[in-house]
């Protein structure tokens, strides 16, 4: 969706199929040289690469994070650009407070929080921005893809590759059929180095230990939506990603960045069937495997035949055709072993590294003149603020009123894909998916993670449904 203005959109949109569209008042687009009123949900981390783009942009207002200690840098610079910002704990009393004073919202807290802190900013008729995966399930997905054509707001999901050059080439050049049919994706990240100070850690036991809270940490609004249980240090600041009640491992993670591209140019959509093969499995505890290989099924359609996709996580078994390795040998490239995809077509194959910015045919290099020569006409705008900029993207969509291109209405499906993949991941089981009626239909056991229980306090969105 290329700069389509939000409210053509809205009426020809078939997201809100059966729907009755009651935009709520909100405001209205702003003049291009004004600055926008952001709130700042997550101030370390992530967080901190978010904001720190507009900054001096624009009018950082109200900054929240339930942890003092990973924030204060964060906060300390925010406060010296923008004295009188104020400080949350709860973005639930932030907004309260200060909803007046708002105007669009940052959102980079771990995954299991990103639906409650978007569906108040919506309600209220703030702009949202999320830092991928957008959603914690299936179900949360499709209500924010709701929720933002319903309030009519600037969505955009924070996947750094999706503003780049490199994933328009994808696109154009697999549109352009210099691919030819693509049958087969394979795509691979590292195993999980367990160790502490990164993403992913092995706690002592299962269930972690109770540690003592620390002082600068409010554990309960950290747990959020989820159920209440004892703090330890593997789950906060780093490590929540491994447990699949607050992250959904490195598929969850990392395929918003290494499957972008072919989801988008190829238009995949929803699979059909998942299977999974999984080692050195924790998922008992509800934690992530070492090893494994998801195998997506995605049915034929109007434009393309049927897709199969295979995502490694650590070093596949030798009984599995991981060609990938052999395809980049025969072109002499190394396998890169923290991550990459491969589409492979009838014609010729495409490389990326984990990210989609650098595209890579694998032809000789004479072959590779003589495309040049015929290049595809570049069908899509390029943005104006060089790579890896979704927040200011973002940003000019809502002072110009259009769309982004990772807004909702694209991020929430290629979360959702992703997250059909990660149930099958986390149970080692094949999943049927009836993507209409959002059912997982020989699984009612796993199909009950569609839509997750929540505390009380924590339920949003069921009105859209």
């Amino acid at each position: 969706m290329n700069n389509l203005n939000r409210r053509s959109f809205l009426k020809s949109s078939s997201i809100l199929a059966g729907a009755t569209l009651i935009t709520p008042t909100l405001l209205s687009c702003h003049n291009p040289n004004s600055k926008l009123n952001i709130a700042v949900i997550g101030v370390g981390g992530r967080g901190r690469a978010n904001w720190n783009p507009v900054l001096e942009t624009e009018n950082i207002v109200a900054m929240c994070d339930v942890d003092d200690k990973t924030a204060k840098k964060g906060y300390d610079r925010i406060i010296e650009v923008s004295p009188t910002v104020k400080k949350y704990k709860d973005f639930r009393v932030m907004f309260d407070e200060m909803h007046k004073q708002i105007d669009a919202v940052i959102i980079s807290t771990p995954d299991h929080t990103h639906f409650a802190a978007a569906m108040i900013a919506m309600e209220m008729g703030k702009h949202v921005y999320i830092e991928k995966p957008l959603a914690h399930s299936v179900w949360e997905c499709r209500t924010l893809k709701k929720a933002a054509n319903y309030y009519n707001i600037v969505s955009q999901m924070g996947n750094q590759g999706h503003t780049t050059n490199g994933i328009r080439l994808i696109k154009e050049w697999y549109e352009a059929g210099i691919l030819g049919e693509v049958e087969e994706i394979h795509a691979w990240i590292g195993g999980y180095n367990f160790g502490k100070g990164h993403y992913f850690d092995l706690p002592e036991n299962f269930p972690p230990p109770e540690n003592e809270i620390p002082d600068h940490l409010n554990w309960d609004l950290w747990l959020g939506p989820r159920e209440n249980r004892d703090y330890n240090s593997i789950y906060a600041p780093r490590s929540w990603r491994g447990f699949f009640d607050f992250g959904n491992g490195k598929l969850g993670d990392w395929s918003c960045h290494t499957l972008d591209g072919p989801f988008w140019a190829m238009d995949l959509g929803m699979p059909t069937e998942v299977d999974s093969y999984v080692e050195n499995r924790f998922n008992e505890h509800h934690f992530v495997s070492e090893k494994s290989i998801v195998t997506y099924k995605f049915p034929k359609n109007d434009k393309r035949n049927g897709v199969t996709l295979k995502w490694f996580e650590g070093i596949p078994p030798q009984n599995d055709p991981y060609w990938a390795a052999e395809e980049l040998k025969a072109w002499g490239k190394e396998l890169p072993t923290w991550g990459g995809m491969i589409m492979r077509g009838s014609k010729r194959s495409l490389y990326t590294h984990g990210r989609p910015n650098t595209p890579e045919l694998l032809v000789s290099e004479n072959e590779w003149n003589d495309i040049q020569k015929s290049l595809p006409e570049q069908t899509i705008p390029r943005l104006k603020w060089g790579d890896e900029t979704p927040v200011q993207e973002w940003i000019d969509a809502i002072k110009n009123d259009y769309l982004p291109e990772s807004n909702f209405n694209y991020s929430a499906d290629l979360t959702e894909m992703a997250l059909i993949g990660t149930l099958s991941q986390r149970f080692g089981a094949r999943i049927i998916y009836d993507t209409e009626n959002m059912k997982i239909t020989n699984r009612p056991d796993i199909d009950s993670y569609i839509k997750e229980t929540v505390r009380e306090g924590w339920e949003y969105g069921n009105s859209l449904v």
